[in-house]
């Protein structure tokens, strides 16, 4: 089954029952989808406007960034229920693995659009942020425990230390991104 071509309930009803899968590694893609999608909407809302004609090429290379990701994150949505259902640890290590390295790349588009995205839509940067962030956290919880399951130290340490890094980056980002985006809404 494609996740992506089905309903928004089905995927919902089908994550909700007593199921194998989908669970929480397709969980974590669909809300990086939902997080690079914000990022888009930003985007169109703010290309076009006169304001902003002058960050225009960056913000189409913005835009084009996170369709990319968007299409991506939903391909992992189906791809982390076929690992999951192949039974093979490492092709469910890859899935998430993959989300995260993503997650990584797509919450790095949110800084720009604090000052170079259209105000009214301030919120939404920073929700994506939040977003990307949770779906990286949660990515990164079904890459540890399928380290753990393959119990291959020399593969453990150099993803995990990737990982580490990347999770600081990210934090720091999220982190920054609300303060700033709470001081614009706050006034």
């Amino acid at each position: 089954m494609s996740y992506k071509d089905e309903t928004l309930k089905k995927y919902l009803d089908d994550l909700a029952a007593k199921l194998p899968a989908p669970g929480g590694g397709s969980a974590a893609a669909l809300t990086a989808a939902i997080g690079a999608s914000l990022i888009s909407m930003v985007v169109n809302f703010t290309i076009g406007k006169s304001k902003y004609a002058s960050f225009e090429e960056e913000l189409k290379t913005i835009l084009e960034k996170s369709e990319k990701l968007k299409e991506e994150f939903l391909r992992l949505v189906d791809l982390d229920v076929i690992a999951y259902e192949s039974k093979n640890i490492r092709d469910a290590l890859d899935v998430p693995f993959m989300v995260c390295r993503l997650c990584f790349e797509g919450i790095k588009l949110c800084p720009p659009l604090i000052t170079k995205g259209n105000v009214n839509l301030i919120s939404d940067v920073g929700v994506a942020a939040v977003l990307l962030e949770s779906a990286f956290a949660s990515a990164y919880f079904n890459v540890e425990i399928n380290l753990k399951s393959l119990g291959d130290k020399k593969l453990t340490q150099p993803i995990r230390k990737e990982l580490v890094q990347k999770e600081k980056v990210i934090k720091r980002i999220r982190h920054e991104t609300e303060e700033k985006v709470g001081k614009i809404i706050r006034g």
